[in-house]
Parts: C-alpha cells; structure tokens; sequence
C-alpha cells in the first residue's frame, strides 16, 4: 500500500490520504472545491466548484502517474441535485471518450459548505 500526496491539490483536512494506491487500484479521497494554491473554497457556483474539483483530482492522478483514462468509477455528492446538468457539462469536458461507471446523489451538507464532492476509484 502507498500513500499519494501531492502539493497541487488541497491537503487533507482531516486524518485521511489524497489517495492511496493499492495492488492495482488507486483510490481518490472525495474531493472539494479547494484551491490549492490559497487553500479556501472557491466562490459558490456549482459550475466552478465542479472545475476546482476535477482540477484537484487531476492532480493527484497525475501525482500516481494516471490520468482519467485510468478512471474506472466515480462518485459524484450533490447538495442540491438540481445543479446535475451543469455539473454534467464540466465533468464531461474531462471524461470526453473515456466514460467511467458512475453514481450520482443529493447530500444534506459537505465539508466546508462546498456544492460538490467528488471521489475516483482509478485503475493501475
């Protein structure tokens, strides 16, 4: 088992790994719209969470040497269910021929009042 952490994503917020590898799977902590780069939420916009997220976890594919074609499944928490299009729209400028199994819900809250959170099961 490995660790995977990386600078270009937010830090853990809590006692858990950015990812962890593990025989040949990676797996992806949920992630929020944190920059990195300041460390606080982006502005509340669903469309722009959805970005800072999908930025994050390109990062740490990118940290383990993936990319999202590595993506087998995602799992996508929504605070409001109603933004599903919108979030639809960014996440597949990533996905674009690779399309990886998926599971969408509503949440009551996430960490940090963010919109979206967002976690990956990646393929080694």
């Amino acid at each position: 088992m490995q660790m995977i952490n990386t600078e270009n994503a937010p830090q853990a917020i809590g006692p858990y790994s950015q990812a962890v590898k593990y025989e040949n799977f990676l797996f992806v902590s949920g992630q929020i719209a944190i920059d990195p780069k300041t460390g606080k939420m982006v502005e509340p916009d669903i469309e722009k969470q959805t970005r800072q997220v999908m930025e994050n976890i390109k990062a740490i594919l990118e940290e383990a040497e993936l990319n999202f074609n590595h993506v087998v499944k995602t799992t996508i928490y929504l605070k409001n269910i109603n933004d599903f299009e919108k979030v639809n729209k960014v996440y597949g400028e990533y996905f674009t021929e690779h399309k990886p199994a998926r599971a969408t819900v509503e949440v009551s809250n996430l960490p940090k009042g963010a919109l979206i959170e967002i976690e990956v099961i990646a393929g080694i």
